[in-house]
């Protein structure tokens, strides 16, 4: 950063031209964004220059923009942004992008940072604006194949640093619970974490990490009791008098009753639902050491540095809403949570614990000893991908599809990894720039775009031409799956009890699942949602149009799945309203004013029957 601002430094003055430049810098949670913008911010005060945080949560004024010279900024945001062709005003005085955790490439997130890097490399040449490219891992096995990606010099621009350079030193432990049912799985957990934890009780501080809100409560309390059970709770408090005078008076102002609960014993718990003055007051305490054993959700291991001698991870499976089913812990999860293993400046080495099954004890292993290399996963997203260069105008022919394929991720996998991806070792001896397999991919991408009414292309010539419906999806980030639906089943006239249906019908929804465990309550949610729901409780639809309208009605759910579900429902709900209200306002039909005003009612939680009813009266 500092090479980047000392370019636009007078050399006779000394004076920054500070509106001549800005440096973004990518990362892919928002809790990390706001930790790098406290950081950054508080290092280059002193210079004048100013730290912003773009996200979904914050946006920034044209004016905010200009006064900003570090964006700190999420992935899908950056590439939100610079997909628009029409204000390129303050993108054009972009002359470092630095990308945080590039790993992410293996991840379903990763196209969008292959979109993002061909997008900046592309600019470049076509521009000759200067644009440095710096990526930034942990855990990079291959790191010379993403070198190739971001065009490194390898003898310039490439450092690799082994875990020699970690300035506390890591001890790792992997535990496999190799019990099969739930529950009696659960148990060993709680039994292998609360062992684990009196290793340590009364030498070091031990930080947990679980998956859910509702369980940081849960195991802090499984451990306090059975603590008290065993009668070797002393352990967990300090003989120091006014330690725990500390805990009894903070154990009483907060509001958390959980955290009330478990204070005055020496345990905690931080997740993002409690009060911002509660989370602050645990980090505090934790801090200085009043505080031995903190169970936290990850947020606490991406949005705050606070480091403990011992780092427990317990379980690697967390409940994904995209994919309706749990999954592993994603690689940079389990990096950033046992980077908090080991206090620099009070201990030689740190010790993190992953406590997981059986089956997975290999992968984890196999991943922190970068044995794992970065895939890419953008075949999976192509056609979305190549339908924002369309509408952005830097793809204008299958020839061009071709190029731009040239620049990203997948192309490098594929000339080192062919087999992977589709390519025999035949092909590419016959084909070594695999021109051919690119063809290929970029013509069932355009006809797919095309078949979706998204894309216009011509076959015989190659053109390709945005539609009305690739720049909407292109700009609201909506997939070719879900343009299609919406254009096949929106009419100018509609009730809203169709308009819900068709929300429903969305492909970002499409592997939310009906739990059998979940029918109940979904169940009771019908009978109270204030819009009938047509559709049978067996239909994923029926749960999804309930779950946006329980978000609204403010309904309380239970099931922590549910709740996931519902979440991830509402993040999606502004992006698609907005598009039916684009839809049916082309159409000329007075139902435009629908979906407009469920955006609002969805910042205001509030929606009953007889709202309802006034305000879908004709």
């Amino acid at each position: 950063m500092l090479r980047a601002i000392s370019h636009h430094r007078d050399a006779t003055t000394g004076e920054l031209d500070l509106n001549a430049f800005k440096i973004v810098y990518v990362a892919p949670m928002k809790a990390l964004v706001q930790e790098m913008v406290g950081n950054f911010g508080s290092r280059l005060a002193p210079f004048g220059i100013r730290v912003a945080e773009l996200t979904g949560d914050r946006q920034l004024t044209k004016q905010q923009i200009a006064e900003t010279q570090v964006i700190v900024t999420t992935p899908e945001k950056w590439d939100i942004i610079t997909r628009k062709a029409g204000d390129r005003s303050y993108t054009n005085l972009v002359r470092l992008v630095i990308i945080d955790e590039i790993h992410l490439l293996h991840d379903d997130r990763g196209p969008v940072l292959e979109s993002l890097v061909a997008r900046t490399i592309r600019g470049v040449e076509q521009t000759r604006r200067p644009v440095r490219l710096v990526g930034l891992s942990a855990t990079l096995p291959n790191y010379a194949d993403v070198a190739a990606f971001l065009r490194v010099d390898p003898d310039r621009g490439l450092f690799h640093f082994d875990g020699s350079y970690r300035p506390c030193p890591l001890k790792q432990e992997f535990v496999a619970i190799t019990e099969r049912k739930a529950i009696k799985r659960y148990q060993a957990m709680n039994e292998v974490t609360y062992e684990k934890v009196m290793e340590y009780a009364g030498k070091h501080q031990v930080l947990i990490f679980t998956h859910s809100r509702k369980e940081t409560a849960r195991t802090a309390k499984w451990i306090r009791d059975a603590a008290l059970e065993r009668d070797t709770i002393g352990q967990f408090l300090r003989q120091d008098s006014a330690v725990r005078e500390i805990l009894q008076s903070e154990a009483a102002s907060v509001k958390d009753a959980n955290l009330q609960d478990l204070l005055p014993y020496g345990f905690a718990i931080h997740h993002a639902g409690m009060s911002r003055v509660d989370r602050t007051l645990v980090e505090d305490l934790f801090g200085d050491g009043h505080v031995q054993v903190l169970v936290s959700t990850a947020t606490l291991a991406w949005g705050v540095n606070l480091p403990a001698h011992t780092v427990i991870i317990k379980g690697t499976q967390i409940y994904s809403p995209e994919k309706g089913r749990w999954v592993e812990l994603s690689p940079q999860d389990v990096l950033q949570m046992l980077g908090r293993a080991g206090r620099p400046q009070h201990d030689t080495y740190g010790e993190g614990i992953i406590i997981t099954s059986q089956q997975e004890v290999q992968f984890y292993l196999s991943l922190i000893n970068q044995q794992l290399p970065i895939e890419s996963q953008l075949i999976t997203k192509l056609a979305d991908t190549l339908n924002a260069e369309i509408v952005l105008g830097t793809v204008r022919s299958r020839d061009e599809a071709v190029q731009w394929l040239g620049y990203t991720y997948l192309y490098v996998r594929m000339l080192r990894n062919g087999a992977l991806y589709g390519v025999s070792p035949d092909d590419a001896a016959v084909d070594p720039y695999l021109e051919q397999r690119r063809v290929d991919l970029v013509h069932a991408a355009a006809s797919l775009l095309d078949r979706s009414q998204l894309v216009r292309y011509d076959r015989k010539t190659g053109r390709l031409q945005a539609t009305e419906l690739g720049r909407i999806s292109a700009h609201y980030y909506v997939s070719h799956t879900s343009m299609s639906n919406y254009n096949q089943h929106l009419r100018p006239y509609l009730s809203q009890m169709e308009l819900f249906r068709i929300f429903a019908l969305s492909d970002e929804f499409r592997y939310i699942p009906v739990r059998e465990e979940e029918k109940l309550e979904v169940s009771k949610l019908l009978e109270r949602v204030p819009i009938p729901v047509k559709e049978s409780l067996e239909e994923p639809t029926a749960k999804i149009n309930v779950l946006l309208q329980a978000y609204i009605s403010q309904l309380r759910l239970e099931g922590f799945a549910l709740m996931a579900d519902m979440v991830y429902v509402t993040q999606s709900a502004g992006r698609i309203l907005r598009i039916f209200a684009i839809w049916l306002s082309h159409s000329c039909s007075i139902l435009f004013l629908y979906p407009s005003l469920l955006l609002a009612l969805i910042d205001v939680h509030i929606l009953n029957k007889a709202y309802t009813n006034l305000y879908f009266r004709r």
